[in-house]
């Protein structure tokens, strides 16, 4: 049975941003933050849904409807603050911080930043460090076939519908577009914004999940966040690549939630 899910538009950033909120199940707060393609409420959130009130925003100018909603923010320490202020909008004190790929760039710079707010981390095939030996290649100007092995192990997970555009579907093609431009602008040309500077602020509990196949951040990346991330630990999840939680939804969900509730 699926959750009921209610949305939420709340005004944040002294009333110049809408903020779009998805919320669904009972029990312990849990925010958390997609990825660059846009929220999906897939299976992953479903799942955490059981166990979590599960708080999901719509990183600003994602959400249909309020294109615009990204431009008073103009950098990732704006963005931050306004994810803390947005636990005040929605009338939490603090939560456990789930984040895919941006999402868990921009969790680990809300833990790092506002640490009362976050009482438990989760970063799952996260943005927002850099290695020369292995540089995170621009995904979003490339081509799909050259991206399609990058995020998922198995090319042909019905999950990629919620990744890659239709390209016969223009309203689609426009989406994903704007989606990426919106969290793009916080990382274009490179997702070093500072994090490795600020990393060893964070306090919170963290797990770091890694899809172990994952091609656009390399495992590597997941041995330097555990690395500059005291009271850490990982877990690698098999048959998945960038998009674990889209591939491995379960897997996922239960590593989240042993953690969580851990």
């Amino acid at each position: 049975m699926m959750a009921a899910i209610s949305e939420r538009t709340v005004t944040v950033w002294h009333n110049r941003v809408e903020a779009r909120v998805k919320v669904a199940g009972s029990g312990p707060p849990l925010l958390y933050l997609h990825c660059g393609y846009g929220l999906v409420w897939d299976e992953f959130l479903e799942l955490l849904a059981r166990d979590f009130t599960v708080y999901a925003p719509e990183h600003p100018g994602t959400s249909d409807g309020l294109p615009d909603a990204v431009k008073p923010l103009d950098d990732v320490w704006d963005l931050t603050l306004f994810y803390d202020e947005l636990f005040d909008r929605l009338g939490l004190r603090s939560a456990a911080v789930v984040g895919h790929s941006f999402g868990g760039m921009m969790a680990a710079e809300l833990a790092a930043s506002a640490r009362d707010r976050v009482n438990k981390l989760v970063l799952i095939d996260a943005l927002g460090l850099w290695r020369d030996d292995a540089p995170i290649r621009n995904y979003m100007v490339m081509a799909q076939p050259d991206l399609e092995p990058l995020l998922f192990y198995d090319r042909t997970h019905p999950a990629r519908k919620h990744v890659f555009a239709n390209l016969e579907d223009t309203d689609s093609v426009i989406r994903l577009t704007w989606a990426l431009a919106c969290t793009g602008k916080f990382i274009w040309p490179l997702p070093d914004k500072g994090l490795k500077k600020r990393i060893h602020r964070i306090t919170a509990p963290t797990l770091i999940v890694w899809g172990k196949h994952d091609g656009l951040t390399p495992p590597l990346y997941a041995a330097d966040f555990a690395r500059l991330i005291a009271n850490s630990k990982t877990a690698m999840v098999e048959g998945a690549a960038h998009m674990a939680p889209l591939e491995q939804p379960a897997a996922v969900a239960t590593l989240v939630r042993d953690f969580i509730q851990g």
